[in-house]
């Protein structure tokens, strides 16, 4: 129940609930207090934040709620219509980060609600994610995939659940399939949940650290360049673009540091539309200068109003695309991956086959970018690690993902809604999990059969299944650490068993090998090999299963040959036994001499297609030369024809810009019409006049509510488009103003008559000065004392009747006249002292002197003196009103 305002100077922070006053750090940019505060309490409190945006002016607390909603807290904005100011309200909206917009009546009840929901979930036993019902989760994917088109079912289930727990908070709902009946019948909650999964807390150079890491790395990658190469890079979850244009203004700052120029082509991508649109637009709020750093803000931003935007020649850099990465096709020769706090979102099989993918896309030496929470995992054979704290990878040399099973698409395609046939099952039998398949199949197989030591391979020996102890024919084989049946044969094994397996898969039956010698340990042993194909549909093809088993105890097998060593059977039994070695040499023999042959005539007809291939893509590859070399000339010519469009739209905007605020300046009423006398633009002042709102523009003049007495606009408007004579004359309001109408044709620049403007000096004051100085002019001239105007050098300048009827002289003769001619002898140096002190502005009190008329009579006056100063506040003039005291004598003592 208190409320805390922020001091001038200051920062807001929260730390464990507890409000922290912080000193303000001076910036160039404006003060954000709001976005500061709003992320400190997004860390602070996480899903119990909220924050809520009132009205006023700028863009503040716009990033602070981007904070608070990728910690799952609640964001609300005020209804613009109902706001003072609507600037903020508006921006926080147009961010799409908003829960609410309410009036702030509603604003108390809706947090209440949200709040005592969120805490009677966290105080109930939370239900832990494998506890949540599968089917509505399943239930929820379907719906996400069936709307949106996305499939988050490889993503983290605890952060799938977190945030549809979120969106259950806001509706108040507390059941989960009650939300999935929501999701049925409001198509545009699954949009919400939607954004909601892509919330992209991002900011510009994200750990700072990092992207100096990076820059020093990708420095060393750009100084094996040559001056023009194309330097491609490739930015998933781009989400609004910042982490695109920060990597854009490293490689800029490289290239600048190197003197060298490189063609750079960023694809930035990401599933979300209306984050590439704002990307796209390149404009950020002032608050992003914390961020990005005053130097960088003057070097590649533009500054507009209440944003900063992306300076052009760093935009053209980046291309910003929709895309999938889980099913669309990815970008290829990349130089650099910038791919951050995304695998952590997603489930380990799905991170395994995003890394084989990047290493796919790199080129020999690329980057690989990942997050500080991120790594390639068992993927150490096709990267290695430049900064192993920043995560930066680079590709090693002669590495290949296709060891790695690199896959494409990343998600089966049964997710993909291609239906596949079910295996046939006993009736009772429940169905199995696909991802349970070769397990439990190879269980299957094993106890229909009573099969021995047995794995399940690939046709490439691939190791997928192990079953016993097999460590008697296998062994791990030197060097790098891999799991394939070929590399881990031990001795008198791998012939037979690359024989084997060929035979198996080819002719789709068993095949069998009888006491095969085999080296175990130093001695000899004798053993039994099976290879028998698996046919499953729902299982990838060519499996095969290769059961060992001992052909006789060894045991046995060294006290019979101890005691036939010098024996007629012994040596029978060693014919014997080298004749099937050797039938089985000539078996496998011919088995790999067909294999061969067949293989040279796959590569025969092989090599032929790819000539052919080859013909039509070196003939395609001329006409896309062709093309491309008009297309560069037609991009030139477009080029210039842009630059001088985008000059002309220069011009226009700022003499749109000269003439607003030379309009918006100007205290006079102004009205242009166009040729059929209809409204085309007015002033703000133009209601002094006529009673005009914005709406009223296209509207006839006739209809207009004029305010003015006796004057016609629409007839004096068409009279000055017939004979193209302006017209001027002082007309008056009905409230008694007065203004001077000028009405001219409006001509354009290519002196066409396009309307008239109709402007109004406001002449009020003048109209009441000139009256005023006419009745005062009236009471001078008609007064009975003397009035006289001289100016400093004592020239007689205004004569008035009651003084030509003291002194004699006629207003014509005294206007030839100085003040002097009327002073006597005796007075004249007194005069001069008189003019002499005026001159210095001494103060000069009303006094009696002698003044000597036409005749020479000397007459005693009375004079008091005023001083006329001109515009500039100087004394030019002086007015002297001089009474007769011989007249003033005569009055009654009241007079005096």
């Amino acid at each position: 129940d208190n409320i805390y305002i922020v001091p001038p100077g200051n920062e807001l922070g929260i730390l464990n609930g507890e409000l922290q006053l912080m000193p303000k750090i001076s910036t160039a940019g404006p003060r954000m207090p709001i976005d500061y505060f709003f992320r400190a309490l997004a860390n602070d409190a996480g899903e119990y934040s909220a924050g809520i945006v009132l009205s006023g002016m700028g863009m503040d607390g716009s990033l602070g709620l981007r904070a608070i909603k990728g910690e799952l807290g609640l964001t609300m904005a005020q209804d613009p219509k109902t706001a003072k100011y609507d600037s903020m309200p508006k921006n926080a909206i147009d961010t799409a980060q908003v829960d609410y917009v309410l009036t702030p009546e509603q604003m108390p009840a809706q947090l209440e609600n949200y709040l005592k929901h969120l805490n009677k979930k966290n105080r109930a036993q939370k239900t832990s994610i494998d506890e949540k019902p599968p089917e509505d989760i399943q239930k929820i994917f379907f719906l996400l995939r069936q709307q949106t088109g996305h499939d988050f079912s490889a993503y983290k289930k605890n952060t799938i659940i977190r945030r549809i727990e979120r969106r259950m908070n806001v509706h108040q709902i507390e059941a989960l399939p009650d939300y999935v009946h929501h999701l049925q019948i409001d198509s545009q909650e699954v949009h919400e949940l939607f954004r909601e999964l892509l919330i992209g807390v991002t900011n510009f150079f994200r750990d700072p650290e990092a992207y100096e890491s990076l820059k020093k790395h990708l420095s060393e990658v750009l100084r094996e360049k040559s001056a023009g190469d194309a330097i491609r890079v490739w930015v998933p979850a781009c989400s609004s673009g910042e982490e695109a244009y920060s990597i854009a203004m490293i490689i800029r700052e490289c290239m600048e540091d190197m003197e060298n120029h490189f063609n750079i082509q960023i694809f930035a991508t990401d599933i979300d539309e209306r984050a590439i649109e704002k990307a796209r637009e390149g404009g950020y709020p002032p608050s992003i200068e914390a961020d990005v750093g005053a130097e960088r803000i003057k070097k590649f931003f533009i500054s507009e109003e209440s944003l900063f935007r992306i300076r052009p020649d760093i935009r053209e850099m980046l291309v910003f695309a929709k895309q999938d990465l889980i099913k669309d096709p990815p970008f290829t020769k990349l130089d650099l991956i910038s791919c951050r706090n995304l695998l952590i979102y997603m489930e380990t099989p799905l991170q395994k086959k995003l890394v084989p993918l990047f290493n796919y896309s790199l080129k020999p030496g690329g980057i690989l970018f990942l997050g500080g929470s991120e790594s390639i995992g068992e993927f150490s054979d096709l990267m290695e690690p430049l900064d192993r704290k920043w995560k930066i990878f680079k590709q090693k040399k002669g590495s290949s993902a296709a060891h790695h099973n690199l896959e494409f698409p990343l998600t089966p395609r049964a997710s993909w809604g291609v239906r596949e046939e079910p295996e046939p099952r006993t009736e009772g039998e429940a169905a199995e999990p696909a991802a349970a398949g070769v397990t439990r199949m190879a269980e299957k197989a094993l106890m229909a059969n009573w099969i021995p030591p047995s794995v399940i391979v690939n046709d490439r020996g691939d190791i997928l299944y192990i079953h016993g102890r097999t460590g008697k024919y296998l062994e791990p084989s030197p060097g790098q650490a891999r799991l394939n049946l070929f590399d881990m044969a031990r001795e008198g094994l791998r012939i037979q068993l690359q024989a084997a397996i060929r035979k198996a898969a080819n002719q789709n039956q068993p095949v069998y090998y009888r006491s095969l010698r085999v080296k175990v340990n130093g001695d000899m042993e004798y053993v039994n090999l099976t290879v028998r194909p698996l046919d499953s549909k729902r299982l990838p093809h060519n499996l095969v299963m290769v059961s060992f088993e001992e052909a006789k105890p060894l045991q046995a097998e060294k006290q019979e040959t101890q005691q036939s060593l010098e024996t007629d059977q012994t040596y029978e039994q060693r014919v014997r036994e080298l004749e099937q070695e050797l039938e089985q040499t000539k078996e496998s023999l011919q088995s790999t001499i067909e294999e061969l042959e067949t293989s040279n005539e796959e590569l025969k007809s092989t090599n032929e297609e790819f000539q052919s291939t080859n013909e039509e893509l070196h003939s395609t590859n001329e006409e896309l030369e062709t093309a491309r070399e008009e297309q560069q000339s037609l991009n030139e010519e477009l080029t210039t024809v842009n630059a001088e469009l985008q000059e002309k739209i220069d011009e226009l905007t700022r003499a749109n810009s000269d003439m607003k605020n030379l309009l918006d300046s100007i205290d006079t009423p102004i009205i242009f019409l166009d040729n059929v006398l209809r409204v085309k633009r007015f002033t703000s002042q133009i209601p002094r006049v006529i009673n005009l709102i914005d709406s009223d523009i296209g509207r006839p003049v006739s209809d207009l509510s004029v305010k003015l007495e006796d004057v016609s606009l629409k007839e004096t408007a068409a009279a000055v488009i017939k004979d193209l004579v302006y017209r001027e004359m002082e007309v008056r309001t009905t409230e008694g103003n007065w203004f001077f109408m000028r009405v001219a044709p409006y001509r354009t620049q290519e002196n066409i008559i396009d309307g008239v403007v109709i402007s109004f000096t406001d002449i009020t004051r003048i109209k009441k000065s000139q009256a005023e100085a006419e009745r005062l002019a009236t009471v001078l001239k008609d007064a009975n004392d003397a009035v006289i105007i001289w100016d400093l050098d004592g020239r007689i300048r205004t004569w008035n009747r009651g003084a030509g009827e003291m002194y004699g002289y006629s207003e014509e003769e005294a206007m030839a006249m100085n003040i002097r001619d009327l002073t006597p002898k005796e007075r004249k140096a007194e005069t001069e002292q008189f003019i002499e002190d005026i001159k210095k502005g001494n103060e000069i009190r009303s006094f009696q002197t002698q003044r000597q008329d036409k005749y020479g009579n000397i007459i005693d006056v009375w004079t008091t003196v005023t001083r006329i100063p001109d515009l500039a506040g100087t004394v030019k003039e002086i007015l002297t009103t001089e009474r007769d005291l011989k007249w003033l004598q005569q009055e009654p003592k009241s007079a005096e």
